[in-house]
């Protein structure tokens, strides 16, 4: 087996990040200033050599082998979640309710339980990130996350059912906050939320695909007295036991430690990558671990309000995610295969506003207006969803509201990311994101009531008042944010610890 390429002996490695913060390899930075205009500066230093033309290729080509190698893989694992909201939901208008005696409230049962046990477990699963290695690690729990979903296709009761959500649930748990601490490892702020953006748009085509696979699966339901349903548990088991395999060779690790990812970068990319994040916020290296250093970030109130953003938009994107079909089917008067395939089209089309509006997010640096834009189009979507009586209308607003949540995925991943310093902080601040996130998905999966049909107005006005609060936590923050800037820029506070550290709003 082919080794990683152009490997360093421990000692040179130890060395990268004094030299990227002493010396400094070449890097083209943007730096605000308040009342000035963004200006390029280039820091360099001995590692590298060449024209400024030169390191500006060199540059770009740093960014296109982190975006093919890490951003791809990286949106093809967070579907994993979706694919299991999207394999669920479609089995939801089969045969598998009655199959499963999953009557009453255990449909819902099986949702949130799954949420509860991911919650417990993403902190210590996102620290194992960095523990034993992120190729490692990934490729293990996609894995598992695989098996229990094949298994899945050979269940028999509902007591099943819940003890593999269960199970589920823990094996999923590190996969999204792990990646996103990743990601806002290798890229400095000003880049962030597109990277977010191309995770997002791989986790959203792969559900669309998945809803549209899932309604091919279906028609298999009878052939070899397996119900379509199980089919869709078992394919879909199987894709990810095999892509859990292939992760350990597509991933890559840390900036630090990116000599030991296969076939990635050379000394002199690795070099500059490291140099890129420690120009921008020079947390490149972790301090030593210790549940001190990862427990203190639990006072600074920002972590809270990030937090609560994301438990308020996990109620809409759990909503819309696992009950679409039923809507489809229940509230607008499609019939299951009809349903499957028609909850595919909002998907693709929010590829659309999350890739542009992360684009203008980093141009200009924007991340509580496009926060807001995005508030206000889901609350348009939904009021088209509750309030309207006509079909098309009512459709047309599943995909505004789908596109708004998706979008905001991404605006809310790199508005953390961009206002918090540290390596700890950020594992701290992901894991605890994404555990209110969850939370969410557990009031989301109550949310959508079948005896409210065709018009669920419970979920509508629940989202509709979501949006509105995190208009008002957005504001909030941007007061704070800009009157922090100006004490800094005056020299009577030290943001994150950080000189020359700056909120971006």
């Amino acid at each position: 087996m082919p080794g990683p390429q152009n490997p360093r002996s421990d000692d040179q490695q130890r060395d990268i990040s004094s030299k990227a913060i002493g010396n400094g390899d070449v890097v083209s930075e943007r730096v605000f200033a308040e009342g000035e205009e963004e200006t390029d500066v280039l820091n360099m230093g001995e590692n590298t050599s060449g024209t400024p033309d030169e390191r500006y290729a060199l540059e770009r080509r740093l960014r296109l082998k982190v975006d093919l190698r890490l951003c791809t893989i990286a949106g093809i694992l967070c579907s994993l979640n979706l694919l299991d909201s999207g394999v669920i939901s479609s089995a939801s208008v089969t045969s598998m309710l009655t199959d499963l005696q999953l009557t009453g409230n255990r449909f819902s049962v099986s949702i949130f339980i799954f949420t509860i046990s991911s919650i417990a477990f993403q902190l210590p699963s996102t620290l194992a990130v960095r523990t034993f290695g992120p190729r490692l690690w990934f490729s293990t729990i996609t894995f598992c996350f695989g098996l229990i979903t094949m298994c899945t296709a050979f269940i028999q009761t509902w007591q099943q059912m819940i003890a593999l959500r269960v199970l589920l649930g823990i094996a999923m748990s590190g996969i999204y906050p792990g990646l996103t601490y990743l990601i806002s490892t290798w890229y400095p702020r000003r880049e962030q939320q597109t990277r977010f953006a191309f995770l997002q748009t791989g986790e959203v085509i792969i559900l669309a695909t998945g809803g549209i696979v899932n309604y091919g699966l279906n028609q298999l339901n009878g052939r070899g007295g397996i119900a379509g349903w199980r089919y869709m548990f078992l394919v879909q088991g199987l894709i990810s036991m095999v892509l859990g395999l292939m992760t350990y060779f597509w991933i890559v690790d840390f900036p630090e430690e990116a000599h030991r990812s296969f076939w990635f970068l050379t000394p002199e990319e690795q070099d500059l990558a490291v140099s890129r994040i420690n120009v921008d916020r020079k947390d490149v290296k972790p301090d030593p671990f210790s549940w001190g250093k990862v427990f203190v970030h639990a006072r600074d109130p920002k972590v809270y309000g990030f937090a609560c953003m994301f438990f308020l938009l996990n109620l809409v994107s759990t909503a819309l995610s696992y009950f679409l079909p039923i809507i489809l089917q229940n509230g607008m008067g499609f019939d299951e295969n009809q349903s499957i395939l028609l909850s595919a089209p909002p998907y693709y089309y929010a590829v659309i506003p999350v890739l542009l509006s992360s684009v203008i997010g980093d141009r200009y640096r924007l991340r509580g207006p496009v926060i807001i834009f995005n508030c206000v189009t889901l609350i348009v979507g939904f009021c088209m969803l509750g309030f309207s009586q006509q079909v098309a209308v009512r459709y047309v607003g599943t995909y505004l509201a789908t596109g708004a949540y998706v979008s905001n995925w991404a605006a809310l991943s790199a508005y953390q990311a961009n206002n918090i310093a540290g390596q700890w902080k950020r594992a701290f601040t992901a894991a605890a994101v994404t555990a209110m996130n969850g939370a969410g998905g557990i009031a989301g999966s109550f949310i959508v009531r079948s005896v409210e049909a065709p018009h669920y107005l419970t979920a509508v006005w629940v989202s509709i008042g979501s949006h509105i609060l995190i208009i008002a936590i957005v504001g909030a923050f941007s007061v704070y944010f800009f009157y922090a800037n100006k004490l800094a820029a005056s020299g009577k506070i030290l943001i994150e610890g950080v000189e020359g550290f700056r909120y971006t709003y």
